[in-house]
């Protein structure tokens, strides 16, 4: 992908602009879903299991700018998600490795990232092989859920050998879930397209699909995509099962349902192709496909991966961020959609969109290294 693409250079500068009217907004709290009409942001305090994502945007925009401020007011966003490290959830992945990881050298952010990597290496379960969702958000906690998958991944692996090897185990053990054609049973089962997102453990009948998510949830394919992508860029997690594994499960990711929007967003729920969209889902899987595009040894293949990465950001860019002549602020994405089964923000910018958006196009400029994020 040419790093001098005028339209996603500008689609960038308007992102990183948004963030900045966002953080004006929202102060010390977290932004979590922006109504589509006027873009004022529904936000939380302690950042819920999005918080990472918005010291995410905070540092990428610090490394766009080179301001110093921006630097200040990312490393102060990520020192407040300090408490996460304490909490329950395999959900930690996401807010500690994705607030911290965009951050580089920051001394803060690396401490906070190796706490957070230890907390999530000692709530690992050698019995089930992996770390449970857990019950910091209510529910059951004996879960396992794709989105417990991503960014975990990444953060065990620098938690020293045992960490890598509990990172392997985690993703592999979701792929026997949630990529099985019958999870229910103890018997390894072949590979299926439709990824089951949620499972729960039961001594008696050991893993049982969940009820919600649904099979057909957009995020679910491309959190898992991005945990496998990863894995790959990891040569010391392929000890802990083959990488022709990850290779296939990739492939299979990929090869999903016709998309609604020209083949390259996703609707939010598969089962309902004229539904809501859901362009979060869609920036996720640009970013993962920016990832193993750059995966060593995959030829012709890492160029496909390229172009398809760079196809969704400019859908993206084109016909989802609002432009200086909207009548919105610009630089949102919208039409996201947060939960089509609860009609919750079935349109909205998220922040977790916002952000897998903003680092793919951060990467295609240089502004990031993807491999470390």
């Amino acid at each position: 992908m040419s790093t001098g693409d005028a339209g996603l250079g500008r689609a960038l500068a308007a992102v990183m602009t948004r963030v900045a009217v966002t953080a004006e907004a929202v102060g010390p709290r977290f932004p979590l879903y922006a109504d589509p009409a006027d873009g004022r942001w529904t936000t939380t305090g302690r950042g819920s299991w999005t918080g990472g994502f918005w010291a995410g945007l905070l540092w990428l925009r610090a490394r766009y700018t080179g301001d110093a401020a921006d630097r200040r007011a990312a490393a102060a966003c990520t020192a407040r998600l300090e408490p996460w490290v304490r909490a329950d959830t395999a959900a930690r992945g996401l807010i500690l490795w994705y607030g911290t990881a965009p951050a580089g050298d920051d001394p803060g952010a690396a401490e906070l990232q190796g706490r957070g990597a230890r907390a999530v290496l000692s709530a690992y379960d050698h019995e089930l092989g992996l770390v449970p969702w857990g019950a910091a958000f209510g529910g059951p906690r004996l879960l396992a859920r794709v989105d417990g998958v991503p960014g975990t991944v990444p953060l065990l692996a620098g938690a020293g050998r045992q960490g890598a090897a509990a990172a392997g185990a985690h993703l592999h053990r979701h792929l026997d879930l949630c990529l099985g054609a019958n999870p229910g049973s103890s018997t390894p089962a072949p590979a299926c397209r439709v990824p089951v997102p949620a499972l729960s453990f039961d001594a008696v009948a050991g893993w049982q699909p969940c009820a919600d998510p649904t099979p057909g949830w957009s995020r679910g394919r491309a959190w898992l995509l991005l945990a496998v992508a990863d894995a790959l860029l990891r040569p010391d997690l392929a000890l802990h099962g083959p990488t022709a594994r990850l290779d296939a499960a990739a492939e299979l990711l990929l090869s999903g349902p016709e998309l609604p929007d020209g083949g390259l967003v996703p609707a939010a729920d598969a089962a309902r192709p004229d539904g809501p969209l859901d362009t979060s889902a869609a920036a996720i899987t640009a970013v993962a496909l920016l990832k193993l595009a750059r995966v060593p040894g995959r030829g012709p293949r890492a160029a496909g991966y390229g172009y398809r990465a760079e196809a969704i950001l400019r859908r993206l860019a084109e016909r989802h961020v609002t432009g200086p002549d909207s009548g919105r602020p610009p630089g949102m994405l919208l039409d996201g959609c947060y939960d089509a089964g609860k009609g919750l923000a079935v349109r909205h910018e998220l922040v977790w969109g916002d952000f897998f958006l903003a680092l793919g196009l951060a990467a295609v400029h240089g502004v990031v290294d993807i491999t470390r994020v």
